[in-house]
């Protein structure tokens, strides 16, 4: 055991490895009795590109580069492909993210687009689609700009020919409903095609504030009859909804304050536990009916399981295995459901389960589960498993005595350890959204730094998902209060009970996360320095056409409405403020973000000039909202490696120097 002092261990991990790991696997789904999803290809390019699970086991990349499998509908995307066998042929759609375009698919051919192209703002936009052969169809989320403005678009449902005629012509975009609700869902079809189903809501809510729930009777020429909405409204969030095998209505609402699963308006599992989760994509799935009338389902409180759930009896058997976090990812086929999970000690991989509604009970009670096994991006060990973190699940108390839920990464070398008078550094996490959570997953970025000697404390401050709804609501109209409030008390506790160094802590964030970390900097002194990623940092700008639609009035519930607290907007953003930073950071930035925008960036930048705080700022060239290509996360993780040695008095081998300017 060499003892060398904390931040200049020697790791195998290094910052192209991570990067290689970098994305998840996404959107499963069937196509006849194959598997197939969507996988991240960092090194080429960020796109991302359909997989395919052949009947014999093997896996290929369907669609070589240039494809990129993603859609761009409310910025954060959503379902970006569908598939299924039509006389004995595979038929798929996708969406290409370059134009935006569904195309059609049928594999040893090319591509063929079905939808035009429109000058007009962000131009048509596709999500969830299903494909209907026997209409010849394929029913989507359409998202159409109608000017240059982000708030100048209308949503609704669309059917698009498949045989290419709407290639170039708008016109033959057949429109199934209206555009009086600002936000739908796609729509879910009944056993027997008579129903449609989606959810819709309006500004100023987000789908975590409340949804409704509209069901409409799909007629004989495929036009959909008046909507009614059926349940939901202003302060009931329903997440998803979907139709039993029997042709019973399926949703997730948060009525009682957690998300559960009611069938017929009426619960099936009744749990102080979650069952869905953020709308932040269309096309999650927390649940999927199978035929058998047993339902999968992702829940829990913190960490997400899979099990199977008997809406008779209300019994669910959790799937074992060694996952213990799952995606809202899932698709049933038959008995067979297919997922993604990771846990502390693996990536996201795509998993299959097999039910079994027909064998003997369970000693346990409820559906009896088949063996589950993994039949997609398998995980694979890039490093020795030694060097991966060995993280704590940790409850802390915060301002008023509230709970504050979170991971502890403490450094984790197999063959180092530090001097027994030294504290180790820790860098503080703050997760996006802010309405979302930091799952409990094996992620290589943290390992990069917990195997060098630096700790890492993931924090769901108040505000975050999974632990129902009210803690959830402890950011109302406290963005930038509760959320700086909980990880600085993480950070301090950590110090205070001998795990951390207090003169050592840094934070660091993205989006949501970024302004959480630029707001602790400018509004307490608990950081020696930090880590803002395509942050938001003028609160002012961004609720005045400075983001995109989706999120242009999440100020009214974070902060409140501009009109009626102004000077609260003032008061919290750090531009407002950059005079309060007076240690060092490093700001990281995307130049095509649209969600965050570099302007915000710029004019941070603009008002410490002068002052004499050492920073550096990375800019990058074809990078959005989230970074996704290899040598973009490579440059990054070794300057915030860089930024916290240099801080810190920390000597790791072979690191770049990031330069601090004044």
């Amino acid at each position: 055991m060499q003892i060398l002092p904390y931040g200049s261990w020697p790791s195998p991990l290094d910052a192209r490895l991570a990067a290689a790991h970098g994305g998840r696997p996404e959107y499963v789904g069937f196509v006849g009795d194959e598997v197939w999803w969507t996988a991240p290809r960092p090194a080429e390019g960020g796109r991302r590109t359909l997989v395919r699970r052949r009947a014999d086991g093997t896996e290929e990349s369907v669609l070589p580069a240039p494809w990129n499998v993603r859609s761009r509908v409310l910025e954060y995307g959503g379902q970006p492909w569908a598939g299924a066998v039509h006389e004995g042929r595979t038929l798929v759609v996708f969406v290409h993210f370059a134009d935006q375009r569904l195309y059609r698919y049928v594999p040893g051919g090319e591509p063929l687009p079905l939808t035009p192209v429109s000058p007009v703002g962000g131009g048509l936009r596709w999500a969830e689609p299903q494909v209907l052969p026997e209409r010849g169809e394929v029913w989507c989320v359409l998202e159409e700009f109608t000017g240059d403005g982000p708030t100048d678009v209308r949503r609704f449902l669309a059917a698009v020919p498949l045989d290419g005629s709407a290639a170039d012509d708008r016109g033959a975009v057949r429109e199934l409903t209206d555009d009086r609700r600002r936000f739908v869902t796609g729509a879910r079809l009944s056993p027997d095609g008579r129903r449609a189903a989606w959810l819709a809501w309006d500004h100023p809510r987000m789908p975590w504030d409340g949804t409704e729930v509209v069901v409409a009777e799909v007629r004989a020429d495929g036009t959909l009859g008046a909507d009614r909405v059926v349940a939901g409204g202003p302060q009931e969030s329903v997440a998803q909804v979907d139709w039993s095998a029997d042709g019973r209505l399926l949703y997730t609402s948060d009525r009682t304050g957690w998300w559960n699963l009611y069938r017929d308006h009426e619960p099936v599992c009744p749990r102080e536990e979650e069952f869905a989760g953020p709308l932040w994509k269309l096309g999650r799935r927390w649940f999927a009916p199978l035929d058998s009338g047993l339902v999968a389902v992702v829940h829990g409180r913190g960490a997400a399981a899979l099990g199977i759930l008997d809406p008779e009896t209300g019994e669910i058997v959790d799937v074992a295995g060694p996952w213990t976090e799952f995606e809202p990812t899932l698709a049933a086929h038959g008995p067979r459901v297919v997922a993604v999970g990771a846990s502390p000690r693996s990536a996201h991989e795509v998993v299959e389960v097999h039910t079994r509604p027909h064998a003997p009970a369970n000693p346990h009670g409820g559906a009896p589960v088949g063996r589950a096994r993994v039949v997609g991006a398998a995980h694979d060990d890039t490093v020795a498993p030694a060097y991966y973190p060995e993280p704590r699940i940790r409850t802390f108390t915060g301002p008023d005595g509230r709970e504050i839920h979170a991971h502890v990464y403490p450094p984790h070398h197999p063959g180092c350890a530090a001097p027994d008078a030294e504290l180790p550094p820790y860098v503080i996490h703050a997760h996006g959204g802010p309405t979302d959570r930091a799952p409990l997953v094996l992620d290589l970025e943290i390992a990069y730094f917990t195997s060098r000697g630096i700790g890492v404390a993931e924090v769901n401050y108040g505000g975050s998902t999974g632990y129902g709804r009210a803690y959830r609501d402890r950011l109302r109209e406290q963005w930038g209060v509760v959320d700086v409030e909980d990880c600085a008390a993480v950070a301090l506790a950590l110090a205070d009970e001998g795990t951390a160094d207090r003169r050592r802590l840094a934070i660091r964030g993205g989006s949501a996360g970024g302004w959480t970390a630029a707001a602790s900097l400018a509004g307490t002194d608990v950081y020696a320095c930090g880590t803002v990623v395509y942050p938001v940092l003028d609160l002012v700008a961004w609720a005045t056409g400075g983001t995109h639609d989706f999120e242009s009035r999440y100020l009214d519930t974070l902060v409140g409405p501009l009109a009626e607290v102004p000077a609260r907007y003032a008061e919290r953003s750090p531009v407002e403020h950059a005079d309060r930073i007076t240690v060092p950071f490093l700001l990281l930035q995307g130049l095509d973000d649209v969600i965050c925008p570099p302007a915000q960036a710029e004019r941070l930048l603009a008002r410490l000039a002068g002052r004499r705080v050492p920073h550096a700022y990375l800019a990058f060239e074809g990078e959005g909202h989230g970074f996704r290509r290899a040598e973009t996360m490579v440059r990054a993780l070794e300057a915030e490696l860089s930024l916290y040695a240099q801080v810190f008095g920390l000597c790791p081998p072979g690191i770049p120097t990031l330069e601090l300017v004044q």
